[in-house]
């Protein structure tokens, strides 16, 4: 899953070829995915929002696919870049239209989900291990997102960040370094 998207798939797909399309997106989505839950976490303990600008993600790049050229850079790069847009403006639409939403009544059938207090606890603590991860710069941010939560190797996360697979692995030290730091204050101490 952590292997380059090849690049002979990727040109096919580009020309239009049905079944390299879906391939591509077939081996693009759970990382996708992945990065988009690491992003934007659970909202109401579920994925549901973070899936549905996974999909957003694989359509835009659907749309785009016809105009990609090879620049250089793997095609993870593009599709990455397409992805902290769309996380962006999710995030800025999640802070928008934030409202508590009402219910017509009790459900028939029982919940099978999590109780409040384990949604609760997990929201809790997805909270302020988002609110550890806002600490770090930009760009470790999108580093330990991308290697930790994605898999992805240094190689491919160094292209889409702009950086060698060297100062990839630095600046993911540097950047778990500060985790370790913060988290040993104390996830407790962590502001609301």
């Amino acid at each position: 899953m952590t292997t380059a998207i090849d690049p002979e798939l990727v040109r096919r797909a580009a020309d239009g070829d049905r079944a390299a399309t879906a391939a591509l997106l077939t081996d693009a989505r759970p990382r996708v995915v992945r990065y988009c839950r690491a992003r934007l976490g659970r909202i109401g303990g579920a994925y549901t929002t973070a899936d549905d600008v996974a999909q957003e993600v694989c359509l835009a790049v659907l749309r785009a696919l016809p105009g990609y050229r090879e620049q250089g850079r793997p095609f993870t790069a593009f599709v990455f870049a397409i992805a902290a847009h769309k996380v962006a403006d999710a995030q800025r639409a999640a802070v928008r239209d934030a409202t508590v939403a009402v219910t017509d009544g009790p459900p028939e059938q029982p919940d099978s989900a999590p109780g409040p207090e384990q949604q609760a606890l997990a929201t809790d603590l997805a909270r302020r291990l988002s609110v550890l991860l806002d600490r770090l710069p930009e760009v470790q941010r999108e580093i330990v997102t991308l290697r930790v939560a994605v898999g992805l190797p240094a190689e491919e996360v160094g292209a889409i960040v702009g950086m060698t697979a060297a100062a990839v692995r630095v600046a993911q030290s540097r950047a778990l370094a500060r985790l370790r730091t913060l988290a040993a204050d104390g996830l407790d101490e962590v502001a609301a």
